[in-house]
């Protein structure tokens, strides 16, 4: 009896985050044995999933790559992957110095910093937003009454809508100046700055791509729902397999993508459907953030972690859908500021219109300190996620509504008393 080859050893760069990426762990080491970098020791499923580990700065090119060459003379690495947007030119530049596939360290920073996403963006005639980039509250209010309110104000490298805001008219500069060049202070050292951007008006979207060697192919569109405007917190999303969106958003896309030199893996491309047709906000290099990457699975039966992890180590990933349904997500927030003091889905079975309550997960404990934008970001504001499915989206949606007017969530407005 011949024995069974042994799986290729894949190093994941960052991205150990229980709530968010555990999924995508999961995935990888079905196929893959993995070998981790990452700023702390693993614990829990973590260390459950890896064989090794070395600690070091995931923001930090060097220290990665340092990091990874260590881990290559312990084990013959066939590839490197993340889905942390703050490592993404690490990760690339490991890659590149172990002669492995993936992208350039000049896409990824392409990538990673807005201000030359929308250069090389309008260079290419891929519609998009005009963009400048400043350094002071004077600059940015040449560079909005060049542009024309509203503008948005973001960092330049930043995820996760840290530090954006919309800004309507010219008096609510100040403030929104303040809040965005303080979150800048700790944004990636790809970009600098502020960048001042046209808002552009209309449904936002996701498309999920899959690119090998330059071709590119769009398996999913992700409608998003935004709260707390003028902040762009994202509050939902819903998937559904072959969306009507699809081949509109697509081209798009994969524009975008061949403009800033994208060749290899799985790509989340956002986007708003304005008057004059679908245009670019920005492009990740890697799996949507949030559940995004679970809702395709769910609606299509694709797995993008899966996927993401053969393309890293120079595999044909398997693209036909599985599933024919939707899937959708409810980010819980509660109504106000303060102590959390309870949170729970009563025992009774929650489902309407032939949808499925399939998780509800909580993200803070009773007792904690939760803070609404725009004094906390996500990791602040949110308490839950429910995920819902169904044959159709009408479906999914009435069970996220119903599960999530069955919850129950009690704060107490204020800080944790004594």
């Amino acid at each position: 009896m011949s024995a069974q080859p042994r799986r290729p050893v894949l190093a994941v760069v960052g991205g150990t985050d229980p709530a968010y990426r555990g999924y995508c762990l999961e995935a990888a080491a079905v196929d893959h044995r993995l070998v981790l970098i990452d700023s702390t020791a693993p614990r829990g499923l973590v260390n459950d999933l890896v064989e090794d580990h070395e600690l070091a700065d995931v923001q930090d090119a060097e220290a990665v790559v340092k990091a990874g060459l260590a881990l290559a003379e312990r084990h013959e690495i066939a590839g490197v992957l993340t889905w942390n947007e703050y490592s993404l030119v690490p990760a690339a530049a490991l890659a590149e110095r172990l002669g492995l596939p993936g992208n350039t360290v000049a896409s990824m920073r392409a990538c990673r910093d807005k201000g030359t996403t929308r250069r090389l963006l309008a260079d290419a005639d891929v519609p998009s937003a005009a963009c400048e980039r400043v350094d002071s509250l004077k600059a940015a209010a040449h560079a909005a009454a060049r542009i024309g309110y509203p503008v948005v104000l973001k960092p330049a490298s930043h995820a996760a809508s840290i530090g954006v805001i919309r800004v309507d008219r010219p008096d609510d500069l100040p403030g929104a100046w303040q809040f965005t060049s303080s979150g800048a202070r700790h944004q990636g050292t790809e970009g600098s700055g502020v960048l001042v951007e046209e808002y552009l008006d209309g449904p936002e979207v996701s498309v999920e791509c899959v690119s090998r060697a330059g071709e590119t192919v769009a398996v999913a569109v992700t409608r998003k729902e935004l709260g707390f405007a003028p902040y762009f917190e994202e509050v939902g999303h819903t998937i559904t397999a072959d969306d009507p969106l699809l081949p509109v958003v697509a081209p798009v896309a994969r524009q975008a993508l061949r403009a800033l030199g994208v060749s290899d893996g799985v790509q989340h491309v956002e986007l708003r459907l304005t008057d004059s047709g679908p245009r670019i906000i920005e492009v990740n290099a890697r799996i949507g953030g949030d559940f995004i990457g679970r809702l395709v699975h769910l609606a299509t039966g694709l797995n993008l972690p899966a996927i993401a992890s053969a393309l890293a180590t120079d595999r044909s990933p398997d693209l036909a859908t599985t599933r024919q349904g939707s899937a959708a997500v409810r980010i819980l927030h509660p109504s106000t500021s303060g102590t959390l003091l309870e949170r729970r889905l009563p025992a009774h079975t929650v489902g309407v219109g032939g949808g499925e309550l399939r998780e509800v997960g909580w993200l803070r404990s009773v007792g904690e300190m939760i803070n609404l934008p725009p004094e906390g970001d996500l990791h602040e504001a949110r308490i839950g996620y429910l995920i819902t499915t169904a044959p159709t989206l009408t479906g999914a949606e009435a069970a996220r509504l119903a599960a999530e007017e069955a919850i129950v969530v009690r704060v107490r407005p204020g800080g944790p008393t004594a």
